[in-house]
């Protein structure tokens, strides 16, 4: 897992490109997802999810995916789940202070995000964590909010 997690960073931006894609065929999708109910949607489409999200970087599955602003490297695998950048133990070769023989997520994540397009979203507060929503499709939730604007969430 490690090693392609670092592959998808140093990918970023084809990764950037194919999750346009793929959340423009999720957005279209949203009126059959509203239609069968939430419910019954999110199973299968959050297996799916976390089949390729585990693969390629190492997903938990917080239902609050934000790859496209950290430059593909996913926070949730900071050992202090620290979602808004490095803490002040990263050390000088740019690895963890809890885990030094991992790279540090955020360093990653800068280096992902200069690769992007919309590289600058890494400098944006991300709020914390919803707990509610773990092991949920945020794949669901974005077609949902972004499909069918002023419906009701999909998470509860």
């Amino acid at each position: 897992m490690y090693a392609l997690r670092h592959w998808s960073v140093r990918h970023a931006r084809g990764l950037e490109r194919l999750y346009a894609a793929v959340e423009r065929a999720l957005v279209a999708f949203a009126p059959l997802f509203r239609r069968i109910g939430p419910a019954r949607a999110e199973p299968p489409l959050a297996a799916v999810e976390r089949a390729v999200k585990q693969a390629l970087f190492d997903c938990r599955m917080c239902g609050q995916c934000i790859l496209s602003d950290t430059g593909m490297s996913c926070p949730m695998n900071c050992p202090k789940s620290l979602r808004n950048g490095p803490c002040g133990g990263v050390r000088p070769n740019g690895h963890c202070e809890v885990k030094p023989e991992m790279k540090c997520v955020w360093v990653a994540a800068w280096e992902g995000s200069r690769r992007m397009a919309g590289g600058a979203a890494i400098l944006d507060r991300q709020p914390p964590v919803d707990h509610r929503l773990w092991d949920r499709s945020s794949w669901l939730r974005v077609a949902l909010e972004k499909g069918l604007p002023g419906s009701p969430p999909a998470h509860g």
